[in-house]
């Protein structure tokens, strides 16, 4: 097989997978493992985790978006943590590192088109996502309640307000109390109850520029 007709099989996909190949070229796994390998040290093929690669530039019909990739390289995933909240403005930097929750085992990529880590969460968590436009393409990211939980839920320690203000914070009209108070009730944390309680009385002395001490 020759890359023209490795584009051919992927029908100008942007990334593909190795089981795919072999499925559609009926090759032997093998023999598509040495050729790949060939392929990616001539740059006409790049690595994006252990069986799964891009067409090389020059190569795709197709840009990459890395937030989707973060949603292929481990399925099912949605983006969300410091990721999410940097992408919602809720905090004011933004996050380099794809962080995304799975209810797979915790695993961290690194290739060419960015840092991919992935965070496990029990399937019963496995909620509050939806589907948002980034990069022209489909992209599931937690909302920004679920964002606020999964990063909270993920970092040891109580979030009090002080801790809250650290965080610098910002963006509250972007957060819905009665959803992030319904998403915190599913998870059946005292911790998490805390959190939210002392969300609101931070978000409420912050908008009323009432510095937390």
């Amino acid at each position: 097989m020759n890359i023209d007709s490795l584009i051919a099989l992927t029908g100008g996909l942007p990334y593909f997978d190795l089981q795919a190949i072999a499925q559609l070229s009926g090759e032997p796994r093998h023999t598509l493992r040495v050729q790949l390998c060939r392929w990616a040290k001539l740059g006409k093929i790049v690595p994006l985790r252990r069986g799964m690669y891009a067409l090389g530039t020059g190569y795709r019909r197709h840009s990459i978006s890395p937030a989707a990739l973060a949603n292929r390289l481990i399925s099912p995933s949605y983006l969300s943590f410091q990721w999410a909240l940097g992408y919602y403005g809720l905090i004011p930097e933004m996050v380099i590192t794809y962080t995304s929750a799975t209810t797979r085992m915790p695993r961290t990529f690194q290739n060419e088109f960015g840092k991919f880590k992935y965070k496990h969460i029990k399937r019963d968590f496995f909620f509050g996502y939806q589907a948002v436009e980034i990069d022209h393409q489909q992209v599931q990211v937690a909302m920004p309640e679920k964002a606020l939980l999964d990063f909270w839920h993920s970092e040891p320690g109580e979030w009090t307000e002080e801790r809250m203000d650290s965080m610098r914070f910002q963006g509250f009209d972007m957060v819905s109390l009665k959803r992030l108070e319904e998403f915190a009730k599913r998870w059946d944390s005292p911790r998490l109850i805390r959190a939210v309680i002392n969300w609101r009385v931070f978000v409420r002395m912050e908008t009323k520029g009432v510095k937390v001490l």
